[in-house]
């Protein structure tokens, strides 16, 4: 309020109080009582006053406008001239504290602007700033409106941006779900929680006598999502650790590491593999129960005498000393990389490998493909070729809908759909869709254009013919109506020309025969082959075309995929004779070695003899006894031996 209507309303207050009072009542307040004025005087008074505050605004506009604050103090000024619009104005506070108060807003509305905007420049206009702000989330282009202006702060590359979520789509399809990883929970989704549940009850009786006389007592194991641990395995020891080497367009990169303790049993065991001294193994495990070499070697010799409970669990050690090794930042997920060119990360690779083998004997197909996906996803190399058995474990674990999604979202350097066991599985997968009730209520496929299974297993037998013959033979399919089928010029040759694809082909077939034991595919596969050589009838030239689509595929000389072995995908649980595995023990060793396993049993007189030897390798029961988490009987069965031997004598 301006000085000249403070003094024409003192002067009306005042004549009021001598009208009415006639200057005798001097002690009312003249703030108290409301003055009789006219209002028409009241307009005139408050467009005076607006006329005066329009000449302040235009200054302060005038001001601001060099310092780029034009739209936070219009605004301020807007919403303060309604307040003093729409209240009675009071004679002396409001002119009092007027300036105060505006002073005070001014503080505030920079310290605001100064939290909200600390990395803009001057030459950036908040007002522009917080428009685009407020239509990132609805208009596509207010990322790009924003990158004009000029900040301190390092913007993102829009090629980067493409990249990282094509990665995204590209691994969101190999996302683990850590829930399915355990074969316990399978279980008991196939068997019910009470049928596992007793089954670990007389399980852990029987583990109880595994434990050195008590001597270990009773400690709590870590919980890890790959293996569930065995009461009777030993504590953690912390040999094993893992580091952060770098993080890559928002992808953590890891590594193994050693610790003094575990570098000194790995040369230990260096040298014991060089000299074949399964002996020396058996010592470091005395005193490194965790090394990860000396377990996988263990695995590998149970497997071989046919103790495979025992290989599984070494193999299952494996992986508890892994995972406890694991860094807090690492997740079994697309966003955390464990390169396999690094050596102290291969064990991890062979052991999910392994692991998701043993899944696959117990009938948790489940969780071998959960198993697959994760080994997939650590290294987008593929060292181990889990792409090759992906398709078999889908198909097992009736995870139809997702193989289609993954042949369409996951990208290598050629399609998917090239491979034989992609192109294979997906008619399958295709088939066993196509017989799903709600699909074929719903015929979602023809709306969206896929096609159906016959055109897929056509085009499958025309990429790769040779298939046909070697399941046949595999199967085996021994129908007569095979005969005439396998004679046919296109699936009589049994090699496709390219070794890299013959190598595939043999991989395909020996991983997933199993699956064209079914009636239902037998009928399937015949019907489509049939169509193949009627078509072939009608147009001869498609041979040709699609040998030239084979070898453009696959158009080297040499065989790209021999790390792979085909045994390695193989369902066969090969064991050597007793012979052979004395010479597995000692190898190289000399004859001192011999002689050294020759006399341990005598040395172990001492110590109690499993119930069950009949029934089992006695090289691996020898084997089994120098672990140290190992020990047969108790003293009551010693007391039931003694009558017998007193016999004997």
């Amino acid at each position: 309020m301006s000085g000249r209507l403070m003094k024409k309303v003192l002067k009306e207050q005042e004549a009021a109080l001598l009208q009415l009072n006639g200057g005798d009542d001097d002690s009312e307040s003249p703030v108290s009582s409301p003055p009789t004025r006219n209002p028409f005087d009241l307009l005139e008074d408050e467009d005076e006053v607006d006329d005066r505050d329009t000449t302040t605004i235009d200054r302060r506009y005038s001001q601001q406008q060099a310092d780029g604050e034009i739209a936070i103090e219009t605004s301020d000024c807007d919403i303060g001239s309604n307040k003093h619009s729409s209240t009675e104005k009071p004679a002396f506070p409001t002119v009092s504290t007027l300036d105060v108060k505006s002073k005070k807003k001014k503080k505030k509305k920079k310290k605001i602007k100064e939290d909200l905007f600390p990395n803009i420049e001057d030459d950036v206009k908040p007002s522009d700033l917080m428009l685009e702000n407020l239509t990132l989330g609805a208009s596509s282009s207010g990322h790009q409106r924003m990158a004009q202006y000029p900040a301190k702060q390092k913007l993102v590359n829009i090629d980067t941006d493409e990249v990282m979520l094509k990665k995204h789509c590209e691994s969101s399809i190999l996302q683990v779900e850590p829930k399915l990883l355990s074969a316990e929970n399978e279980l008991k989704r196939i068997f019910g929680s009470k049928v596992v549940k007793s089954y670990e009850k007389s399980q852990s009786s029987g583990h109880s006598r595994l434990i050195r006389g008590g001597r270990r007592g009773s400690h709590n194991l870590k919980k890890t999502i790959l293996v569930s641990p065995s009461q009777h395995w030993p504590r953690w020891d912390g040999s094993l650790a893992m580091e952060l080497l770098e993080t890559r367009n928002g992808v953590n990169y890891f590594k193994y590491v050693h610790s003094s303790s575990y570098a000194q049993a790995q040369r230990a065991f260096e040298g014991a593999k060089a000299m074949h001294d399964l002996n020396g193994i058996a010592s470091i495990l005395l005193n490194h129960p965790y090394h990860i070499d000396s377990l996988i070697t263990l695995a590998d010799y149970f497997k071989l005498s046919g103790e495979h409970e025992m290989s599984a669990d070494a193999t299952a050690k494996c992986l508890y000393a892994l995972e406890c090794a694991w860094h807090p930042l690492f997740t079994p997920s697309h966003k955390c990389q464990l390169k396999y060119v690094h050596d102290t990360n291969r064990p991890l690779f062979s052991s999910l490998f392994t692991h998701m083998k043993n899944m696959d004997r117990r009938g948790c197909h489940r969780s071998a493909l959960e198993i697959c996906k994760l080994l997939l996803s650590l290294d987008s190399d593929d060292p181990m070729g889990a792409i090759f058995c992906i398709d078999y474990y889908s198909l097992r674990a009736e995870e139809y809908a997702w193989l289609e999604q993954f042949a369409e979202e996951y990208s290598c350097d050629n399609s998917l759909w090239l491979f034989p066991n992609i192109s294979y599985s997906l008619a399958v997968c295709r088939f066993y869709l196509e017989r799903d009730e709600e699909v074929l209520i719903n015929k979602k496929e023809k709306d969206t254009g896929k096609a159906d299974s016959v055109d897929l297993m056509k085009q499958a037998l025309m990429l790769h013919p040779s298939v046909l013959r070697k399941l046949v033979a595999k199967v085996p399919l021994k129908d007569r109506m095979w005969n005439n089928v396998v004679k046919h010029s296109l699936f009589r040759g049994e090699e496709s020309g390219s070794p890299s694809l013959d190598h595939l082909i043999a991989i395909y077939v020996e991983r997933s025969y199993i699956i064209w034991r079914l009636p239902d595919l037998h009928k399937f596969l015949y019907e489509s082959a049939v169509l193949v050589i009627e078509n072939l009838e009608k147009h001869p030239s498609d041979v040709k075309d699609w040998d030239c689509v084979r070898k453009e595929a696959f158009s080297s000389d040499k065989n790209e995929y021999s790390h792979l072995l085909v045994s390695d995908f193989s369902d066969s649980m090969p064991t050597v004779p007793p012979d052979n595995l004395q010479e597995f023990m000692v190898g190289g060793g000399g004859g001192g070695g011999v002689e050294h396993h020759q006399h341990m049993p005598e040395n172990n007189n001492n110590m109690p003899m499993p119930r069950d030897v009949s029934n089992r390798n006695a090289l691996a029961v020898l084997f089994e006894s120098m672990l140290p988490w190992i020990n047969y009987g108790s003293r009551e069965e010693e007391e039931d031996d003694l009558p017998d031997q007193a016999n004997q004598d």
